[in-house]
């Protein structure tokens, strides 16, 4: 049965505003519409233990979600209402309350991850069986699904002519914001018989991280970073791309979770790049980038688990008792090239990494260390704060060379000349891995090459201090095209 997203909705005594990745007020779709069309509404925010369940006692992402829920909360009551909050399986936990309120219609914003549609489908019938709609409004995105296509009525596989499209698509009434404040009066107070506050961390079985200071969480710290970066935003073609520059807009976080709004965020970009500025206009397609990636995941969900061009899917990956120990040096940063180490202890450490180095990294472990891109893949979804299904899958495909508009499989990162390129000073690197610190600007980015009298002065045993080179890169570089060479060779020689 399909959820039900007519905008023509009918008025209603009592709606329900189901929040999930999109924990703020302002601009918020689905909270507007249900406040504009019912006289009373409450707001609910489940912690889903389909989720939760899976994840370990500390982590940086729950804590962040319950801050921000606790922030909204607050907000909610302030105006009149409140969030209503459970801790379980929202397939039970949403029908139950829908009952237990008597409402007619439950709102909440739209989402395109399989497993979310597969959610909302057995939300939507035990809904049904009660006899109340349910309704999903546009939300993560500016443009979702098939809004924009090809001339051909066909999704895009190439990101070029689709952010041609979503440009000549774009329009004021695209980025205006849902006047939600204007309708506040519309919320209810929980009632108390059903009210039980916003549980602890550990009430849901999580212990804090201490995350707070470094990813700013709720909505005002999404507006606190947003004001932070909008004083740099027109130099971002210039600084994005160095890891140790505070180049970019460090919001991915708030755009996963919804505490700052996608249309404000391209509208914002938009208007400065309409005047002029091209750190705007880049930032504006790193946006686009995010909703090309949602579109291809809406169009091929098959993507999650196979390659979007299904003739690398024959790939023949490392395996084995080798492989595995060269994938357990990758995700500890025992490498031996330091930019990629470098930022793995950035990940490991933060919940962050840097775009740049994200493609770095990628690049290494299946292009020097042959490692199948859903390993890499799944280690990101355990550690990246800002962890987004579509956008993850996106970016390691790109760097496998396996994606839509994929890096051309013959382009391979050079770990040393990245490093050299982009961390030119070595500040990135002496900052995750000290142990360097006394090399050299020019040595710290291969200090195999580093004479043996600078070792020592550096105070480094390389095998104790930092390890050797688990791969040479020129050779590893040769086994890549030859591993994508065969593949290669038979799509050409399959019939058309």
């Amino acid at each position: 049965m399909p959820i039900r997203t007519t905008t023509a909705l009918d008025p209603v005594d009592a709606a329900l505003v189901w929040f999930r990745r999109d924990l703020r007020l302002h601009d918020h779709a689905a909270l507007y519409h249900a406040l504009r069309h019912a006289r009373r509404v409450w707001c609910v925010f489940i912690f889903d233990t389909t989720i939760l369940d899976g994840l370990p006692p500390a982590d940086r992402r729950v804590e962040f979600i319950h801050a921000s829920v606790a922030e909204l909360d607050r907000q909610l009551r302030a105006r009149g209402g409140g969030l209503l909050v459970r801790h379980g399986d929202p397939r039970t936990e949403i029908p139950a309350l829908a009952s237990a309120l008597r409402v007619q219609a439950v709102h909440a914003g739209r989402d395109h991850e399989p497993a979310a549609v597969a959610r909302d489908a057995q939300v939507l019938g035990h809904l049904a069986d009660l006899g109340i709609l349910m309704h999903t409004h546009k939300d993560q995105v500016v443009f979702e699904a098939s809004e924009v296509m090809t001339a051909n009525d066909t999704p895009y596989g190439v990101f070029t002519p689709y952010k041609n499209a979503w440009l000549r698509r774009l329009t004021p009434f695209y980025l205006r914001a849902y006047p939600v404040e204007r309708h506040a009066a519309a919320l209810a107070a929980p009632p108390a018989a059903l009210d039980r506050g916003v549980p602890s961390l550990n009430d849901l079985d999580f212990l804090p991280t201490g995350m707070a200071p470094r990813l700013h969480p709720g909505e005002s710290g999404g507006e606190h970073l947003l004001l932070d970066f909008l004083e740099r935003i027109d130099h971002y073609d210039q600084t994005r791309d160095f890891p140790a520059v505070k180049g970019p807009s460090y919001l991915s976080v708030h755009l996963r979770f919804g505490t700052v709004s996608i249309r404000q965020l391209a509208r914002l970009a938009h208007e400065r790049m309409q005047g002029g500025s091209r750190g705007a206009e880049v930032w504006l397609s790193e946006l686009i980038w995010r909703d090309f990636y949602h579109q291809v995941l809406h169009h091929h969900p098959r993507i999650v688990d196979h390659s979007f061009r299904p003739e690398y899917d024959a790939i023949r990956w490392a395996h084995g008792k080798q492989a595995d120990a060269l994938f357990a040096a990758w995700c500890e940063g025992r490498t031996g090239y330091p930019l990629v180490d470098a930022a793995m202890h950035q990940l490991n450490q933060t919940g962050y990494m840097h775009n740049r180095l994200r493609m770095v990294v990628a690049s290494f472990l299946t292009k020097d260390l042959g490692i199948d891109w859903r390993r890499g893949e799944r280690y990101f979804a355990l550690q990246l704060n800002d962890y987004d299904l579509a956008a993850n899958n996106g970016g390691w495909q790109w760097a496998a060379s396996t994606g839509c508009d994929a890096q051309p499989y013959f382009r391979i990162f050079n770990p040393v000349s990245q490093s050299e390129k982009f961390d030119a000073g070595g500040k990135f690197i002496r900052r995750y891995l000290p142990q360097l610190a006394g090399l050299s600007d020019r040595s710290i980015h291969a200090p195999w090459q580093a004479s043996p009298l600078e070792l020592v002065a550096a105070g480094i045993v390389l095998g104790r201090d930092y390890p050797h080179p688990v791969v040479d890169h020129a050779q590893a570089r040769e086994a890549t095209l030859e591993r994508f060479a065969v593949v290669k060779s038979k799509a050409i020689a399959r019939p058309a």
